[in-house]
């Protein structure tokens, strides 16, 4: 005897399901108790009224598990700008597109990689492997990696890259011991204790990011700049750009260096280190806003701009400083040796054989200086030029502070140099995908930062699935919002 759950639908009996046969009356009274069992399972007795088709997509969707959903959004719309920039794929860097794309979705350490793989891959993949990955990465990615971003780059500017932008960053380790590499220094997130490398970055007047160098940790910022733009003129084999820098590479090194390499650069002035002659000069020209004026400096052309709002800027910070000297030396902090040209120390003076005090004349003089702001060149483009193309530095500010917040490219936990090189190159792959993302959202006119639309990115979803009759497997992308949907649209 046959035990089936049937539904009545338009007066024909339709088998739900076949509980089993039985050849004795026991069997026969347990398969009932099973079938009873299983209607109960089935919603209780109302879902014997259930449509047919109603109870075919409750038996699917029953049968779905997290294992049918995949992330695809990152792989689908990253994965197509990280093939259009050119970078590599397949071989011994299978995993190097897919780190890649996880230091977009998934910044952080490399557990979170696990977690990506798994998600976005259906991988199961140890954090061990991603290890032995990254120590198989050989010597020729870095440079690879940076010919394929500069000539990208190149593309976007019809092939000529006649501005760089430069500045450097420190990057810190957690829980490790200084070595020959990774060396204390000046930090610039305030992680002094921490062992640290230097990086220096050099981006295109578009943002693209151009190339980098790693720097032990205790290297001066001002010793960098002419072994980045040498080695990036003979990598790329192009005529010296005219190089844009803040005021911090200001050293008369550096400059000497520069004009003795024939670079043209624009530079941070620092007015009020120039001579006499020359400060006299600038004050004597009244310079108005909006109307830069310009005098001779021994490195070049100096050109000065006034800012009513960089003015009172100044003043405040000024009061700041003044405020915090007056505290200190109220509560007898300083010494004669805190009298020096740092930062406010400068308006400190020395009363007798040892009591520190403020000099309030030398204070006062200062005012004249309030929202004044010097570029140093040697090129021959006009004030506004200089001062546009030295405006645009906010570019490599915004290149580290993605890198450090969105890329989440410090703290470094790596120990092995090799590894540290690996991820550094990674962060950098990431960022020129970063950068691509942020180009096609403005071209595709779609009203998303890159903050969101990776975000958005991260959660489309894909759906696999089995049919039942001819046992085809299919895949389908859930449907999108709308955010999502122009995601998918875009013109890549």
């Amino acid at each position: 005897m046959s035990i089936q759950i049937v539904q009545k639908v338009k007066r024909t009996n339709k088998v739900i399901k076949t509980v089993g046969i039985a050849n004795t009356r026991r069997e026969e009274e347990l398969l009932i108790l099973l079938a009873n069992n299983q209607i109960d399972q089935l919603k209780g007795f109302s879902s014997l009224f259930i449509e047919h088709d109603d109870l075919i997509v409750e038996s699917f969707v029953e049968g779905l598990s997290n294992e049918h959903l995949q992330n695809i959004g990152a792989e689908l719309i990253l994965g197509k700008i990280y093939q259009k920039i050119g970078f590599p794929e397949g071989g011994s860097r299978d995993y190097f597109k897919s780190l890649v794309l996880c230091r977009l979705v998934y910044p952080g350490s490399k557990l979170k990689t696990v977690e990506y793989f798994k998600k976005h891959l259906n991988l199961d993949l140890s954090v061990y492997s991603i290890y032995r990955f990254l120590d198989q990465l050989d010597q020729t990615l870095k440079p690879s990696i940076e010919q394929i971003t500069f000539d990208y780059a190149k593309s976007l500017l019809n092939g000529h890259v006649g501005i760089v932008f430069y500045d450097m960053t420190t990057l810190y380790f957690e829980a490790s011991e200084p070595d020959d590499y990774r060396i204390p220094g000046f930090n610039k997130d305030g992680k002094h204790q921490h062992p640290q490398i230097m990086i220096g970055l050099l981006v295109s007047n578009n943002g693209f990011p151009l190339g980098y160098q790693i720097f032990e940790g205790n290297t001066s910022e001002t010793k960098t700049l002419i072994p980045v733009l040498e080695s990036f003129q003979k990598k790329f084999d192009i005529d010296s750009p005219i190089v844009v820098a803040d005021a911090a590479l200001l050293s008369q090194s550096n400059i000497d260096a520069l004009q003795h390499h024939g670079y043209q650069y624009i530079l941070g002035g620092r007015v009020k280190n120039e001579s006499e002659a020359v400060k006299q000069e600038i004050l004597g020209l009244q310079i108005e806003e909006g109307k830069p004026r310009e005098v001779k400096s021994k490195n070049g052309r100096l050109i000065v701009s006034y800012s009513s709002g960089r003015a009172k800027k100044d003043a405040v910070n000024r009061e700041k400083g003044l405020k915090r000297l007056e505290a200190k030396v109220k509560g007898g902090k300083l010494n004669k040796d805190h009298i020096n040209n740092r930062g406010y120390n400068k308006y400190l003076k020395l009363e007798g054989e040892a009591k520190v005090s403020i000099d309030y004349q030398k204070y006062g003089a200062d005012l004249v200086w309030d929202g004044l702001k010097g570029y140093l060149t040697n090129t021959q483009l006009d004030k506004e030029e200089v001062i546009g193309h030295y405006s645009q530095l906010w570019q490599i500010e915004k290149a580290f502070r993605i890198s450090k917040t969105d890329l989440r490219i410090r703290p470094v936990y790596h120990r092995l140099r090799n590894r540290i090189e690996a991820h550094i190159c990674l962060c950098f792959a990431a960022y020129t995908v970063y950068k691509e993302l942020e180009r096609l959202l403005k071209v595709n006119r779609i009203k998303l930062s890159p903050e969101k639309a990776i975000n958005e990115i991260r959660d489309i979803k894909q759906l696999k699935y089995t049919l039942p009759k001819s046992k085809e497997a299919r895949t389908k992308i859930l449907k999108p919002s709308q955010e999502q949907e122009w995601l998918l649209n875009m013109k890549i």
